[in-house]
């Protein structure tokens, strides 16, 4: 009988990863769906499986490493040909490729009735005035937005009715087809993967239980914001669905050019016309200011080093 090791190709003291690694990659070559039905490549990937459900088991490779096939084929039932107890296929696929397909196999699927969803986050790009980005300001803004359907209170269902379970996928939302050796789960096309079937939907959200509408929001710009800044308002965003939270509300901020100012990080560049005479000698000339205030007229003069 063949080295375990020597079988996946691996050396003895490597690690969980490249243990999982060494056997995704044979299970796929020598797979018998994928080698026509081949004999050879069904005791191939026979004794791939076997291997690996010795060394993936931290107990039973300790057993081989000590006393070889000895230590997992003895009478204290061991995983081995004849009486053996070797995980089933699925599982181990599940176990391997399950990060790569996700819940597609056979065995690891699970029914998932479709509950609560989060709404989307939406983006709403607002553009505001050099002065509002230094001072701050307080900005109304008209956000279209899906919101939970009052007429029927998000069901869907005209009032006085419900919807009913999906008689295709049981209120799973998800079926289940078999494909070979695999067994590929999708979402329900009766249903749409909500695992429900609205009969009398809504006159008003027509069986969506949302309607999409316009908010007015006030939003706070705060102080020296930059442009590019982002702000977040959390629940502002698309309604959830079937009861779900909402999603949130990103606000990306640009700074509109400034007929005089140049912004420089927190610094602030002017183009200021001066005299030859100051320029030569000194002095003080006028110059704009961004903002008023108790300590600005908005003609403030500002010396010049010559």
């Amino acid at each position: 009988m063949r080295d375990y090791y020597e079988i996946l190709g691996v050396e003895r003291g490597c690690d969980g990863a490249s243990l999982k690694s060494a056997f995704r990659k044979l299970a796929m070559e020598h797979h018998p769906d994928r080698n026509g039905g081949c004999e050879d490549a069904a005791a191939r990937f026979k004794e791939i499986n076997e291997a690996y459900s010795v060394l993936s088991d931290p107990q039973k490779r300790a057993a081989y490493d000590r006393f070889g096939h000895a230590g997992v084929n003895g009478g204290g039932g061991g995983a081995g040909p004849g009486g053996g107890q070797f995980h089933d296929v699925h599982d181990i696929f599940n176990e391997v490729f399950g990060d790569v397909f996700g819940d597609m196999f056979g065995q690891g699927g699970r029914a998932r009735r479709s509950g609560p969803a989060r709404g989307q986050d939406l983006r709403y790009d607002l553009e505001i005035t050099l002065e509002q980005a230094f001072a701050g300001a307080e900005v109304e803004i008209v956000v279209p937005a899906a919101m939970t359907c009052e007429t029927c209170e998000g069901t869907g269902a005209k009032p006085g009715t419900s919807p009913t379970v999906c008689g295709t996928c049981g209120g799973a939302g998800r079926i289940r087809a078999s494909q070979g050796f695999f067994s590929v789960e999708r979402s329900c096309p009766r249903c749409g993967g909500t695992g429900r079937l609205v009969l009398d939907p809504c006159v008003d959200c027509h069986g969506h239980g949302q309607v999409r509408k316009e908010r007015k929001l006030q939003v706070r710009i705060p102080a020296g914001v930059d442009d590019g800044a982002r702000i977040r308002l959390a629940g502002e965003g698309d309604a959830g669905a079937r009861g779900g939270p909402r999603g949130d509300l990103y606000i990306f901020i640009s700074v509109a050019p400034h007929d005089l100012f140049e912004r420089d990080g927190l610094d602030l560049l002017c183009t200021v016309p001066v005299p030859m005479a100051i320029a030569v000698l000194g002095g003080e000339i006028e110059a704009p200011c961004l903002m008023g205030g108790e300590n600005c007229d908005g003609n403030c003069k500002i010396p010049v080093q010559v």
